[in-house]
């Protein structure tokens, strides 16, 4: 086997170019690496296969591409075995397919603005596959949503010049925000409209289990199994929007509070935990040896040698752990990033939209100046400090949409209220997206406006391919002035990083100062 990897579809890529090494700066072996690739060459012959037979793909067909397509998410899959049993599932799914699709080809093809545009409609498949994921879990599914995703990894294969290409990432953008529609459409039809709630970072004395990532199927189901059991649940980073759905928060008590902050964090903040983790979708690291044998999985997450909990999610495993280690002896505040001990989550669509008249009355007052929207997937940089500073600057006469694990850099920042509306509304997690662009495009019908004519302005972090595929939609929406950060992705080459500033004015972030600079002094 070759002894070194190629990836570049995450902000932590090595030298900000690609991990070429044995290992990825995330913790992926070279062997996992490999195994992802023929995981994601399988999926690309699997589905032109399936493009072959004239339909859109039946819906065990379409999981099994969703699936696939998730556990190549950075951070979701350390563990080359269970990888290669899911290859070895699509082969017997598709025994017609002779040759799996070489994903070297796509990694040396030498025209870098084919490979960086057809790596951009990849990995925005990635992460718009979680969202489908999450969708397909709890009943929802489009059919011709599943096509697409079939119709794209089979153009990825294939020979097109960059205009063709071009108007493949305009569509994936259509189908990215026709996804994140899907699955806000299927979490809101099972637990409700989220509603704004407080929520504390102390953990109370006696058992407790820590859930992360973003299944809020799983969440639910742990909740049930844990009722009356003695036995408290706490949020961790994007399992944190979970307080804000009714059906969550009002049915189950012991839904108590969050535990600790952003998932990069989780290495310290898990240090000699005595509770177990349950993680639910992505943003698992490395295990250390002080919490590791009480860390589980289910769903798409796998580790070596740590428990998983298959699709019937009996979760006696993590029930019984809890009770055995005992929780803490006193109630233990676990800060925020700011020193905070509460954050507030809920500020939904239908929350912020509530107060629209309130708004806008605001905003023509001159009571708020500007929003902004600061957050996306959180990450390792320092760099990323400038997302914390940003909002500390930013002045009171201005609101703050956040959503995705990025919040936790500011949702703890005593910023108070403009007239009663809090300066720090919480959309949700990066699920959430279609929520914030809901919000906008409320707001600029209020106005008789585009949203690029609204008092908004776009400041992104991103990490993993979720954030990709929310890019991707607000470039196909025609949203321009994105500020991203703290680097522009790897696999955007030169020729397409032109591209996407004259089109959009794509802009990579400078200095808090200077972009707020650039921002204000426009209004």
């Amino acid at each position: 086997m070759d002894e070194s990897m190629f990836c570049f579809q995450c902000e932590q890529a090595a030298h900000c170019t690609a991990c070429t090494g044995p290992a990825g700066v995330c913790g992926k072996s070279v062997e996992t690496a490999h195994a992802q690739d023929r995981l994601t060459g399988a999926l690309i012959s699997y589905a032109s296969q399936l493009i072959g037979e004239g339909r859109s793909p039946a819906p065990e067909q379409g999981r099994l591409l969703m699936e696939g397509l998730f556990t190549t998410i950075t951070n979701v899959n350390f563990d080359p075995l269970t990888v290669d049993a899911l290859t070895d599932k699509i082969h017997a799914a598709a025994p017609g397919i002779c040759v799996d699709y070489d994903m070297e080809k796509l990694w040396r093809e030498p025209d870098e603005d084919i490979r960086s545009l057809k790596s951009f409609v990849l990995f925005s498949l990635r992460g718009m596959a979680a969202y489908n994921y999450h969708a397909r879990v709890l009943g929802h599914i489009d059919p011709e949503l599943d096509r697409f995703f079939c119709e794209a990894l089979e153009t990825i294969a294939g020979e097109h010049t960059l205009e063709e290409l071009w108007a493949l990432v305009q569509k994936t953008g259509e189908a990215s925000y026709r996804c994140m529609e899907l699955l806000d459409a299927a979490n809101t039809g099972a637990f409700g409209d989220p509603e704004p709630v407080v929520v504390p970072m102390t953990i109370e004395k006696g058992p407790f289990i820590v859930v992360s990532g973003h299944d809020l199927y799983d969440m639910q189901q742990l909740l049930e199994q844990t009722r009356d059991k003695g036995i408290n649940i706490y949020t961790h980073s994007e399992m944190l929007p979970a307080h804000g759905y009714p059906e969550l928060k009002k049915k189950y008590p012991h839904l108590k509070g969050n535990f600790g902050t952003a998932w990069q964090n989780q290495q310290r903040e898990f240090e000699d935990i005595p509770a177990p983790i349950l993680f639910t979708t992505n943003c698992i690291m490395p295990l250390r040896a002080s919490y590791a044998d009480r860390v589980f999985t289910t769903s798409v997450v796998s580790y070596p040698g740590i428990v998983h909990i298959d699709e019937g999610r009996d979760f006696t495993p993590v029930i019984q752990k809890a009770l055995e280690l005992g929780g803490y002896q006193e109630n233990t505040l676990v800060p925020g990033m700011n020193g905070g001990s509460t954050v507030t989550t809920g500020f939904a669509r239908h929350a912020v939209l509530a107060h629209a008249d309130e708004i806008v009355n605001l905003v023509r007052s001159g009571a708020i100046r500007h929003f902004f929207l600061v957050g996306g997937c959180d990450g390792t940089r320092p760099s990323r400090r400038y997302y914390t500073e940003f909002s500390k600057l930013t002045p009171p006469d201005t609101i703050l949409l956040t959503l995705a694990c990025g919040k936790f850099r500011l949702n703890d920042l005593p910023l108070g209220d403009i007239q009663g509306i809090p300066r720090i509304l919480d959309v949700g997690q990066c699920n959430d997206a279609y929520s914030a662009i809901q919000i906008a495009l409320a707001l600029a019908a209020a106005f008789d406006c585009s949203v690029n004519e609204l008092p908004l302005s776009l400041v992104l972090c991103w990490f993993e391919q979720k954030a990709v595929c929310i890019l991707i939609a607000l470039l196909a929406l025609g949203i321009r002035n994105i500020r991203l950060g703290p680097t522009l992705p790897a696999f955007l080459s030169p020729g397409v990083v032109r591209t996407l500033q004259e089109k959009y004015n794509l802009m990579a972030v400078t200095t808090p100062e200077e972009d707020l600079q650039a921002i204000l002094g426009k209004h």
